[in-house]
């Protein structure tokens, strides 16, 4: 059975401590336990990778080869200031297999997958395409039950993750020819953080889009402005559309992106410096996490427009 890293191994590396035997430190958002783990032992999962939905089941893994093994390269094509072909495809191509196959993925992308069945399942009963429900169900239709709370859909977060593999090379396209802000973090008392879900959540002044803001290194970190004008179907790895401005951070900007990487992260951070403020500040910063929410619209021609906005939200775990 193969143990699978959801956060590369060569990324968490990034963030090994010296002061440890290359150790990370780490600490979790439910308790605020600190550890201090070998990268080869966390952001792992029995055959996470594995996904019988494909009929390749661990087509991921091929992909992966194409972007685990020049990584370090890749990061210092950006540190330089100077991002190539192969270093846009491989930061687009991490940022693209966390967003779609770690467990904080699967979970975010259940939301929409869920809305679209309700809506589905309203229009078919609606136009009374669907078959009466049993008389156990106390003779409601599918609508009402719905509504009642007494049927609810449930998604197997394997399948978000199967689109998302199976889309794995189009949104590593799509990536690479959105605008990057390469941050460079001279900051050596705050350095970036990382975590089981390196994946922050921007948001702008068009409620359409959202920045994603990824750590790569202590010092480094990418921010990913889409443009809604690209073409859906972008398949090129050319990047013709690709730009970048590289800036440093001032310490208040890293102290926001490092509010931002907590609260988006699932579960654990990991960084290389224990500085003394880092307890208190997750602390504060623990009780949210991403989550997708639906609206739908009404349209015109009698369907329902389906809107998913993913949102830094409160949670309060038990």
């Amino acid at each position: 059975m193969a143990l699978d890293h959801y956060v590369s191994q060569v990324h968490l590396r990034k963030f090994a401590s010296s002061e440890l035997g290359g150790r990370l430190h780490a600490i979790r958002k439910s308790d605020l336990k600190r550890f201090s783990p070998r990268t080869k032992d966390v952001c792992r999962i029995d055959e996470g990778s594995t996904n019988e939905y494909l009929s390749e089941p661990r087509a991921i893994e091929e992909f992966l080869k194409t972007v685990e093994g020049r990584y370090n390269a890749a990061v210092s094509s950006l540190e330089a200031g100077k991002p190539d072909n192969e270093s846009i495809y491989v930061i687009a191509g991490f940022a693209a297999y966390v967003m779609s196959c770690s467990p904080a993925a699967m979970r975010i992308n259940l939301t929409p997958m869920a809305g679209t069945l309700e809506i589905t399942a309203r229009l078919l009963d609606n136009d009374q395409k669907l078959p009466p429900p049993p008389k156990e169900l106390g003779g409601k239709n599918l609508t009402e039950l719905l509504e009642s709370g007494k049927v609810k859909f449930e998604v197997d977060p394997k399948y978000p993750q199967a689109i998302g593999i199976s889309n794995i090379l189009r949104h590593v396209a799509k990536f690479g020819n959105f605008r990057w802000d390469i941050l460079i973090n001279d900051q050596s008392d705050c350095q970036f953080f990382t975590s089981d879900y390196p994946v922050g959540s921007e948001p702008t002044l068009d409620p359409r889009v959202l920045n994603r803001i990824v750590p790569l290194a202590p010092n480094l970190a990418v921010r990913f402005r889409p443009d809604i004008n690209l073409p859906r179907n972008i398949t090129s790895f050319e990047f013709r559309n690709f730009s970048f401005d590289q800036q440093k951070v001032t310490r208040q900007q890293a102290i926001e992106i490092n509010r931002l990487l907590v609260r988006t992260a699932e579960e654990t951070l990991f960084f290389r410096d224990n500085q003394p403020w880092v307890a208190g500040f997750v602390e504060k910063n623990r009780h949210f996490r991403i989550d997708t929410e639906n609206t739908q619209i009404p349209h015109p021609d009698g369907g329902i427009l389906l809107w998913s906005r993913q949102q830094v939200a409160a949670f309060r775990r038990r």
